[in-house]
């Protein structure tokens, strides 16, 4: 990435950073990177991913007021087919803010609850003026791995002070957990949902979370010829290497999809 990418990075960064205090205020325990920048860097089509830690519940006003700052702050659409979408300013990466209240996932137990979340996937249903509910979210089991394991405040102390660690068993199933949703937005979503199975699919077998490109480069090594064609090219679209198209491959996308959900069925942890 050049300097002036970096440097619109951190100064889009800062902003949801001032943003979050100056809607929630001295609310704010800490706030903390994760994703792709913790994880290896950002690639072309990488969101800036943010958790915030808050004392208490917050409001509707107040998320309302979290919306319509990261709609301006957000760059629209990377992370959905095709890479077109609405929103803000030129050269600015999509935004996911997660919001959670400390004594919801401190002492830990799943599945968590999330206060507040922001992401591009979301952006038509607030343009119309909708505003996210507080809710369980077992994806968080996930963010809050990868916030502790990329140790990146960007305000307030150290995430290991905030939040406590996700225990194995609670982040195999958070990931196996999720995958119906994904589904549904197979269409909508492709190169997104077929990068994130792949990481599921890594997860559940390894332990490990890695960025996308890096599941996806071990999921191919595993997959049968037939269904390499679809992840090849959402990890070369993601890397900025190939443009999005997926007409000639949709009829294979969910066969693609079919053959790693059933590998990640296989690895599902068994109900308590």
């Amino acid at each position: 990435m050049s300097r002036t990418g970096r440097t619109r990075r951190a100064d889009q960064t800062e902003q949801v950073v001032r943003l979050v205090h100056d809607v929630l205020g001295t609310d704010v325990v800490g706030v903390y990177a994760h994703g792709s920048a913790v994880r290896g860097g950002l690639r072309p089509h990488s969101d800036i991913d943010v958790l915030a830690v808050v004392r208490s519940r917050t409001t509707a006003a107040l998320r309302r007021a979290l919306v319509d700052g990261l709609l301006t702050l957000s760059g629209g659409g990377a992370d959905t087919v095709g890479g077109a979408g609405g929103g803000g300013a030129g050269g600015a990466r999509p935004v996911e803010l997660t919001v959670v209240v400390a004594s919801d996932v401190r002492p830990w137990r799943y599945p968590p609850l999330c206060e507040f979340q922001y992401g591009e996937w979301l952006r038509e249903a607030y343009e119309r003026g909708e505003t996210p509910a507080p809710g369980p979210d077992p994806d968080l089991a996930v963010l809050i791995t990868a916030a502790l394991r990329g140790d990146a405040p960007l305000a307030g102390p150290p995430p290991a002070e905030v939040l406590d660690p996700v225990p194995h068993d609670d982040l195999r199933r958070a990931v196996a957990d999720g995958v119906p949703e994904l589904l549904a937005e197979l269409a909508s979503d492709t190169r997104n949902v077929l990068l994130t199975l792949a990481r599921i699919w890594l997860t559940l077998t390894t332990g490990e979370i890695r960025p996308k490109d890096a599941a996806a480069d071990w999921a191919l090594t595993r997959l049968p010829a037939e269904h390499r064609a679809v992840l090849a090219h959402a990890r070369a679209v993601y890397l900025g290497a190939e443009t999005e198209r997926w007409d000639g491959l949709l009829p294979r996308v969910r066969a693609h999809a079919a053959y790693v959900v059933t590998e990640i069925e296989r690895r599902r942890p068994r109900p308590r």
